[in-house]
């Protein structure tokens, strides 16, 4: 992981898993925008990784090593990468970072990044073996 003095650089060259707005009703009283709602963002982008690795329903398990390094600011246009570092037998590991930019500029930095693990679930929600020759660069 990377600390706030190395937060400004190029974001991964590819398609963010999501892309998001940061609006006004994501505040805290500081007008900063929620922690919570960025860890939402990077869930969904982290858990639309896992399910299209997994074939299937996965759920969040387990989120390790979460650090905020900056702040989002109402209009910032926040972009999520996920990277799947782990594969077990039922089980998934998803590194994931979130950008922003602002509507003014073209420069992006790193605000937030974590580890998300992920377990895959049949269809009585009850973890799952995974396929182990699947593609694992979902």
């Amino acid at each position: 992981m990377t600390h706030q003095d190395d937060a400004t650089h190029t974001p991964p060259d590819r398609q963010p898993s999501v892309r998001a707005v940061a609006m006004p009703a994501d505040t805290n009283p500081s007008g900063d925008i929620f922690g919570g709602w960025l860890m939402s963002q990077m869930d969904l982008a982290a858990g639309t990784t896992a399910a299209r690795r997994a074939k299937g329903r996965t759920a969040t398990v387990f989120v390790d090593s979460m650090s905020f390094l900056r702040p989002v600011h109402v209009g910032d246009e926040v972009s999520i990468f996920t990277d799947i570092t782990h594969v077990g037998r039922t089980s998934l590991r998803i590194n994931v970072e979130a950008w922003r930019q602002t509507r003014f500029e073209e420069t992006s930095q790193k605000v937030t990044e974590g580890v998300f693990t992920f377990v895959a679930l049949d269809e009585h929600g009850q973890p799952r073996p995974l396929d182990p020759k699947a593609d694992d660069q979902t």
